[in-house]
């Protein structure tokens, strides 16, 4: 039996031990190669009458991410090949069936193979990885933050499909399992062995040991389902208690997923007749959903954004290669405001010493506090001890003195949305730290060109956009202006990747990229508020389409007065045909006549009052000169408006060369602005629907509603020659 990928080792006892240590490779992942390493292995133990039983652990920090979704991708390719050559469909069919099954049955193999598996689960275990430790009949999890285990394939459009939608809803609970498969968190040990899906927790360095020792001490070779009598935690399927989960289980999936996401309704199936059916029928019937979900069209532009290209973006695509590698040991942050303080704790999270500045030395420490009360929450939460809240608030220097800033790598002002402000932080902090020192402005809207004039060094003078709030947003937008060279750019976006955030290389103009799509979706909420439309409706056709927040919370969320300055600025800026007037007047009164803010004076399109839940302010209706009957407005227009708005948006970008990679525009739509996931994001959205079939949906809606939907020009030449972006713009992944 020749490895490559496991280390075989069997002790004095006749227990075996599995590592897998997959050689150059940070972290192990279920290739080809490894299914058929480890069913030899398995033929191995169980063929191998000396060997008693075998544990499974990792040589890495890590035990696995799960399967390689290349591998995944490479199947779905295989069978477009097959029928395209004018194979037997249902030859086709029947091999992608088989090979998207492999590993299901695989798993049930070792499960099946007379010898007790114990899994040693050292550290992160996701996915399929999971799945393997599941069909084993022991786990054993080391305790500590490090090692989590968990099924997050629906986060990329799939679902576990290796066994997890059958062993999980047999272990625990039919309404917790659910919960665990559609959220697909990452679960750390003590609430593992809680919910019964781990059965120990072991200190690292005897993780093996403790696994070893239930083998000797004579473990079961045979899963719970496999013993006879077995019935699942909740009982049967049809039944009082059954009755009590399954209706209620399909509210929330309709609720949660707007029926936007077919993975999430296998689940939802395959469990449930899954759970009617032994573990051998439930597992072909999980199959059966895998395969379909496979090849969906939401899976394949999930997993390509979501999975490839924000892997891709996150490894330093977009990275000038002729730069060598930088590395921010002092950071300077200018504002210790909701955003620079912000900045300041997801930096020194990342091991940064970092100077954070403001006019006083209260707003300083107030800043300061920030990171402070994060730390304690999740000290709260059983994430950080009081240790680590220390040794965090100890990189963080709050201070009134520019002098501090000297010996900086990098310096991000993240002062009042204003030139002059901005301008002044600049000449102060490069008096101390030198026009060398890259520096760069955290601005949301204003062009990085105009704000590079107070630079000594344009050269050295670069955007990098963070979202709020700062320490959940993923997203990062790196702004590069005319002058910016290119190693402000390997700065800022080596910067980026220390923070474990994704980051994009967006060209210089007003309001960027990300912002230009929101406030695109922002005004077409206001825009059907004026037209009449009930504000619920508004705010239901949104979610409905696929977004996170309606566009009138999320207004309230931004701050509306803040809305209102940035529109107030684009007018100044750009010109009178840059805003909506209706739009304006509307924010012109909520701020100016009704003195409501959005939720930071609790007063906006909602009210927020100190106890119960948001509600409507039903001052709203005034602003509508008509009110239109909810039955007599077509719900499709309304969800077709506000993703075609932002698609528009990013077609445009694209156009003027602000994003010029279509990975960057639909990771950056899904993470950093929230758009509808399951499309893969504003390109891929235009992409899916075919460049025809969007310029003539454009073009309705143009005529409907508004010159505001006429396809640019860019895209009525895709249309013309049925180019798609990913097609036309795939040279720039070379770039």
């Amino acid at each position: 039996m020749i490895l490559q990928n496991f280390r075989f080792e069997t002790d004095e006892a006749g227990i075996a031990t599995l590592t897998w240590d997959m050689p150059g490779r940070s972290m192990n992942v279920i290739t080809e190669p490894v299914m058929t390493e480890l069913e030899a292995v398995i033929d191995e133990v169980a063929g191998t009458p000396a060997i008693k039983g075998c544990v499974v652990t990792s040589g890495k920090e890590a035990f696995s991410g799960g399967a390689d979704l290349a591998m995944l991708q490479a199947l779905g390719r295989h069978y477009e090949t097959m029928t395209a050559a004018g194979n037997d469909p249902e030859a086709a069919m029947q091999a992608f069936f088989e090979g998207s099954r492999r590993l299901s049955v695989l798993f049930r193999k070792l499960e099946t193979c007379g010898k007790p598996w114990a899994a040693a689960i050292n550290g992160l275990c996701l996915g399929g990885a999971f799945e393997l430790a599941l069909s084993c009949h022991h786990r054993v999890m080391a305790e500590g933050d490090k090692a989590r285990v968990g099924l997050p394939e629906i986060k990329v459009g799939l679902f576990p499909g290796a066994g997890g939608t059958q062993r999980v809803p047999r272990l625990m609970q039919t309404g917790d399992a659910l919960q665990m498969l559609f959220r697909g968190e990452q679960i750390r040990a003590p609430a593992a062995k809680a919910m019964g899906l781990v059965h120990a927790l072991a200190p690292l360095g005897d993780l093996v040991a403790t696994a070893k020792a239930w083998i000797a001490g004579g473990g079961s070779a045979v899963a719970p389902w496999d013993q006879k009598g077995f019935k699942p935690p909740s009982g049967k399927v049809y039944s009082p208690v059954g009755m009590m989960t399954w209706p209620p289980a399909n509210a929330i999936y309709r609720r949660e997923t707007q029926d936007n996401y077919p993975a999430a309704k296998a689940i939802l199936q395959s469990v449930h007749e899954g759970l009617q059916l032994p573990i051998d029928l439930g597992l072909r019937v999980e199959s059966r959903q895998f395969a379909k979900i496979l090849r969906s069209r939401e899976a394949a532009v999930m997993i390509r954004s979501l999975f490839v290209s924000m892997g891709e973006l996150n490894k330093g695509a977009r990275r000038p290669k002729d730069v060598p590698p930088t590395r921010v040991v002092k950071l300077g942050v200018i504002g210790a405001g909701f955003m620079g303080a912000g900045i300041a704790y997801v930096s020194a999270g990342a091991g940064i010493e970092v100077v954070l500045i403001d006019q006083t030395q209260d707003a300083a420490d107030k800043g300061k506090a920030l990171s402070h009360k994060l730390m304690t929450d999740q000290i709260g939460r059983g994430r950080a001890k009081s240790a680590d809240r220390d040794a965090l608030l100890a990189r963080i220097a709050a201070t009134t003195d520019y002098e501090a800033l000297r010996g900086c790598d990098l310096v991000i002002e993240a002062v009042f949305e204003d030139r002059t402000v901005k301008a002044e932080a600049t000449r102060r902090a490069q008096a101390v730290v030198g026009g060398n020192v890259v520096f760069a402005s955290n601005t949301s809207t204003l062009p990085i060109g105009s704000l590079a004039e107070a630079a000594r060094n344009p050269d050295e003078f670069i955007g990098i956009h963070f979202f709020s709030p700062v320490e959940k947003m993923l997203l990062v937008e790196v702004i590069k202006g005319p002058k910016t060279g290119d190693r402000a750019v390997a700065v800022a976006l080596d910067f980026v990747r220390a923070l474990k955030k994704t980051p994009i290389l967006v060209n210089d103009a007003w309001g960027f990229y990300a912002n230009r799509c929101v406030f695109a979706y922002l005004r077409e909420g206001h825009r059907m508020l004026l037209e009449g439309v009930p504000p619920a409706l508004i705010e239901n056709a949104a979610k409905a389409a696929g977004m996170p927040v309606g566009p009138l919370s999320l207004t309230d969320e931004v701050a509306i007065d803040l809305c209102r300055k940035v529109m107030i600025a684009a007018r100044q800026d750009l010109g009178a045909d840059a805003v909506d007037p209706g739009q304006m007047d509307l924010l012109d009164a909520m701020v100016v006549t009704h003195g409501r803010l959005g939720r930071k004076n609790r007063l906006g399109f909602y009210d927020y009052p100190e106890k119960g839940a948001k509600a409507l302010w039903p001052g709203l209706s005034a602003f509508q000169a008509v009110r239109l009957a909810p039955d007599t407005i077509p719900l499709s227009d309304l969800k077709q408006r506000f993703l075609v708005a932002q698609a528009i948006e990013a077609a445009r970008a694209m156009q003027e060369g602000i994003v010029t990679d279509p990975r960057e525009a639909d990771v950056g739509s899904i993470i950093g602005f929230g758009f509808a996931p399951f499309t893969g994001g504003t390109l891929s959205y235009i992409d899916g629907m075919g460049l025809p079939a969007f310029v003539l949906l454009c073009d309705r809606l143009a005529k409907t509603y508004g010159p505001r939907f006429a396809p640019p020009g860019l895209l009525i030449d895709m249309a013309r020659d049925h180019e798609t972006f990913y097609g036309r713009f795939n040279d720039a992944k070379a770039a």
